[in-house]
């Protein structure tokens, strides 16, 4: 019934204590006005486990420890899919990546590029819609600068500028955007005539656009990321819409109000410092739009041409305060409905050792195209000095999936909401809670069936679970499905990592201390079919992280 304390099961801290605990009999007893231990003995008396579990436990004040039968185990393990697709699939629009292309793309790109990814990846493992869009900055203020000051350059200079050039362009006119009042007036100029699509302002502005896209292209195929040309939808293909969309809005009683010329939503919500209502400005004074306006014409598309049910935002935490008015004034104006589910992710910083930005000695951004050459070379020494009989084409192919997967995981593998500290040394790790470690429990367990000559993809025969070791194998193989929907609910792909770290670590044990070809059939026979399960449970988790599993390292 609505209003009922949830019944919350959820695995045990320790596995002495069993496999599940249920820890929702106390606010029931404290609705109910009972004594909790009583409670938790009558739902003993009423529970149909028989098939299920071993044993059913009181402790403390009112828990419920479980411990689930061998034999239910081992069915599950040979009968179950690895994933079962929802039975409710939604239609979800991404938002990541998102780099703004005035400049190349750094470190400050990484953490939307790889969660964006690997959440988008994890959607529809479980049988959902994902509609990737990459909302590049390619509008604005930014580029009403930079074409200005191409402008001074001259049209030779700008045709023959590769991506870092323009970049240093940039910079340059920033600095004269800020000393310069003529030159800025001229930048804003700028703008407004790309927004009236004048014929010399856009033909620059695509040559530019064509450098910055084969650019983004070629980070995103070294990065392994999904997102391809057709998902961008940057913020000039709303261009046409915004007007439209204003003229719509004013049409709207209490929606739209003129402040000093300029076009507002007033939220009373959103207040400064000085208990003053912020407002959320649609149109400037001089007619130019900001990226409120944009996202909100985003917002529309995404209801009436994406058909979308979520859509996901990732971005860095700076910019919570935006989204927070951007949905409110998305209700506000009816663009999209209550049951349009909308949400930001927002994302820590990537710190140094010392606590500080991440950054180059010299204080730039790291640019990825740096970081990624540098992982591939840290990653070429790693692998030849633990395993030098590979010859250079496999290395090559090691390093590459080795070095990738190290970058992306030490993000994922972080509550995305905090801070990390990037540490090669700990990443390019062959133990504990890194790709490389996952990667290379991969790697053992297709060296079992290739010693063996077995078809990994037979293994059926129900496993004993005679030791302990195998039975909290099976206990956490099963738990799949469960993290892979909690990924899916909340956006956070650091739970997946720490699943496939805990059964990276289970199965070493299990590894470690069970023969497994050299035990006479049926255990033997069982014993492979755990180890089919794990390979296929790390690879499918592995890919929906966006990092490659490796048959030999």
């Amino acid at each position: 019934m609505e209003g009922e304390p949830p019944a919350v099961v959820v695995p045990a801290g320790r596995p002495e204590y069993g496999d599940y605990q249920v820890n929702g009999i106390m606010g029931a007893a404290k609705r109910a006005r009972t004594n909790p231990r009583e409670l938790a003995a009558n739902v003993v008396d009423e529970l149909e486990l028989g098939d299920v579990a071993e044993s059913i436990e009181i402790a403390g004040p009112g828990f419920l420890n479980i411990r689930l039968k061998p034999a239910f185990l081992s069915a599950q393990i040979t009968t179950t899919a690895l994933i079962e697709k929802t039975t409710q699939p939604q239609r979800v629009v991404v938002d990541y990546s998102s780099p703004n292309l005035a400049k190349e793309m750094h470190v400050g790109h990484l953490r939307s590029t790889v969660i964006g990814d690997a959440v988008a990846r994890t959607l529809e493992l479980a049988g959902h819609t994902v509609i990737r869009q990459n909302h590049i900055g390619d509008w604005g203020t930014a580029f009403g600068r930079l074409l200005a000051f191409l402008d001074e350059v001259g049209d030779e200079a700008a045709q023959d500028a590769e991506l870092r050039d323009i970049e240093a362009l940039y910079v340059e006119a920033s600095e004269r955007f800020e000393k310069d009042p003529a030159f800025a007036e001229r930048a804003r100029q700028m703008v407004l005539a790309l927004q009236a699509h004048e014929p010399s302002a856009i033909a620059k502005w695509e040559h530019f656009m064509a450098l910055a896209q084969q650019h983004m292209s070629e980070i995103y195929a070294r990065l392994d990321v999904s997102l391809r040309s057709e998902d961008i939808r940057g913020e000039s293909a709303y261009n046409e819409a915004i007007g439209p969309m204003i003229a719509d809005l004013q049409k709207q009683d209490d929606v739209l109000v003129e402040s000093d010329g300029a076009l507002c939503i007033f939220m009373p919500q959103f207040k400064n410092k000085d208990g003053e209502i912020q407002p959320m400005i649609v149109q400037k004074s001089d007619g130019g739009y900001l990226y409120h306006t944009t996202d909100l014409a985003a917002l529309r598309y995404r209801r009436d041409m994406l058909h979308a049910d979520r859509v996901l935002y990732f971005t860095d935490a700076r910019q919570i305060l935006h989204f927070d008015m951007l949905f409110a004034a998305s209700r506000l104006a009816k663009i999209t409905d209550v049951d349009v589910l909308l949400e930001h992710h927002p994302f820590g910083k990537i710190l140094d050792k010392d606590g500080r930005p991440f950054k180059t000695r010299s204080g730039d951004n790291v640019l990825l195209r740096d970081l990624l050459d540098q992982a591939i070379e840290r990653a070429t020494t790693l692998i030849h000095d633990k395993n030098p009989e590979l010859d250079s084409d496999q290395r090559e192919v090691v390093a590459r999936a080795v070095a990738i997967g190290a970058v992306k995981y030490a993000d994922l593998s972080k509550n995305r909401l905090h801070d990390y500290t990037f540490d090669w040394d700990e990443m390019l790790a062959f133990d504990g809670n890194t790709a490389p470690y996952l990667q290379y429990a991969y790697a053992r367990i297709s060296s079992v069936f290739e010693k063996g000559n077995i078809d990994r993809t037979q293994c059926s025969e129900p496993p004993r679970l005679e030791t302990e070791v195998e039975r909290q194998l099976a206990v956490h193989l099963l738990r799949f499905q469960e993290v892979i929907e909690q990924v899916v609910a909340d956006a956070r792909p650091h739970y997946l990592c720490s699943f496939l770290y805990e059964l990276t670590v289970r199965f070493m044990r299990f590894y470690e201390q069970c023969p497994i070809l050299s035990e006479e059939p049926p255990i033997r026979d069982g014993r492979l079919t755990l180890c089919s399960r794990t390979a296929a449970t790390l690879e499918t988790g592995l890919k929906a992280l966006g990092i490659r599993v490796l048959a030999r390292m």
